[in-house]
């Protein structure tokens, strides 16, 4: 019986080893020349592999086997690491393109449970009053505790108009909220554009997707259409980021040509690049440039960035950008953090995996992993909780801020009280605010401050300054 099992370990140890070769990352590429493979730890794996095959209660397939065992490296890592099955590539892929099925959130996990980064605007979980930090502790009568994201994500998706019922745990509020929603094909509008009054232009982002530089362009187009502007707003708020390259061109529209948007640093060369306000850097396969076309006042109008916990990865990289070169002024609260990069590699059978590759980092150098953009001018919405500030810093396992700083400059954040079962009551959400609407009380601010106006609610109180104009 032991020989056999030797046996069995030694074929599967040589399968894991040819599994890793045909994967040919370049990451093992480097290990390889630098040591051999860990051969005693491969050794345990293939036991344990071994073990569950003939020792089971249940026979298991080896596929399974080995797709758990890359879920398990991969979610080990950090909370933006994952396998993508081939159902979860396809998502991705579809994601981007901005129409897709389910509720319209951005979550990730914490402490095994499904946490919300940002509500999508104008979708059935926006419209209940699903808000950042929120847990997802329970989908419909089915416990999130133990499951994967992606399972977590399957569960969330589906048909449009069928209903799903999500129990939430959300700081500050003694008991679990329940709330159910109906699925929808979620078509997000990433741009959003009016005149707040004469003069006083704002643009929303809400996503970074293929289309939204091209979108951009309309919309500030059709503003300055409307006559000469006296500042404008950038809105960036809950926005969670999406392509890098989407994040360069609406930085490119408003910064003067060649100057550096963001740079990233990781272990590989292909990592360690920089990203300037040009066309060569944001084009992806047209050979039209939707900001050659811009009016020459969108480089120089009076501008607010508007921001909060919400807004994560590509938004940051904009406010950041826009911040050190001195062309915006940013408003409203500490961004969420995340300035990871995530590279996706595609694997056989139409499954890839996303891989953290390197950090985000600023013009002026700095990092936005785990510390986020703070505001030069800091203004709380009303009514907002802790909940509603929750951070990348915040996540279990977050990619460290590469600084030695980081940990001084992730604040600490009281963690939900965990629920029982006698906790079985619903309190109802707030009616979240629409973004835009004379019930904004940070636009009006910011709106304020472009004007040079007295701006309330501002914390802790700042010197008034005059909104930054042109670019250095």
């Amino acid at each position: 019986m032991n020989g056999k099992f030797k046996n069995f370990g030694l074929i599967t140890l040589g399968v894991v080893a040819g599994i890793l070769v045909s994967l040919n990352f370049q990451a093992i590429g480097q290990l390889a020349t630098r040591g051999p493979l860990p051969v005693e730890e491969l050794r345990s794996f293939t036991e344990v592999f071994g073990a569950i095959k003939q020792n089971y209660v249940e026979p298991v397939e080896d596929r399974k086997l080995i797709t758990e065992a890359i879920n398990g490296m991969l979610a080990g890592l950090d909370p933006h690491s994952a396998y993508l099955d081939a159902e979860a590539f396809k998502e991705l892929q579809v994601g981007t393109q901005g129409q897709f099925g389910g509720l319209g959130i951005e979550v990730g996990m914490e402490d095994g449970l499904v946490k919300v980064i940002s509500p999508i605007e104008d979708t059935p979980a926006f419209r209940a009053g699903v808000k950042p930090g929120d847990l997802i502790v329970k989908l419909d009568d089915t416990q999130v505790k133990g499951m994967t994201l992606n399972d977590a994500v399957k569960r969330m998706r589906g048909k449009p108009n069928t209903q799903i019922t999500l129990t939430i745990a959300r700081k500050g509020e003694p008991k679990p909220i329940v709330v159910t929603l109906t699925r929808a094909v979620i078509r997000v509008q990433s741009v959003k554009s009016k005149l707040i009054e004469p003069g006083y232009g704002w643009v929303r982002v809400s996503q970074f997707q293929e289309a939204t530089p091209e979108s951009l362009a309309r919309h500030l187009e059709a503003l300055f259409r409307q006559g000469p502007l006296k500042g404008l707003v950038l809105d960036l708020r809950n926005d969670p980021g999406g392509l890098l390259y989407g994040a360069v061109a609406i930085s490119a529209a408003f910064l003067q040509p060649k100057l550096l948007v963001v740079s990233t640093d990781g272990r590989t060369d292909d990592a360690r690049k920089k990203f300037h306000a040009s066309n060569e850097d944001y084009l992806r396969g047209s050979k039209d440039d939707m900001m050659k076309n811009l009016p020459a006042a969108v480089k120089t109008v009076p501008m607010v960035v508007l921001v909060n916990g919400g807004s994560a990865s590509a938004s940051e990289i904009v406010a950041g950008a826009l911040q050190d070169h001195k062309r915006a002024t940013v408003v409203g609260t500490q961004t969420f953090g995340k300035g990871s990069v995530q590279t996706i590699m595609p694997l056989g059978n139409n499954t890839a995996i996303k891989l953290t590759t390197a950090r985000y980092y600023t013009p002026s150098g700095r990092s936005i992993q785990a510390k986020g953009i703070t505001p030069d001018v800091i203004i709380e919405e009303p009514g907002a909780t802790l909940a509603a500030r929750v951070r990348e810093a915040d996540l279990n396992r977050h990619l460290g801020n590469g600084e030695k700083e980081a940990a001084k400059a992730a604040s600490p954040q009281a963690k939900p009280a965990a629920m029982t079962p006698s906790q079985a009551a619903t309190s109802e959400p707030p009616k979240p605010v629409e973004l835009g609407s004379k019930d904004d009380f940070q636009l009006a601010q910011s709106i304020a401050f472009l004007k040079g106006e007295p701006v309330k609610g501002q914390t802790p109180p700042v010197a008034q300054t005059k909104p930054a104009a042109k670019a250095n």
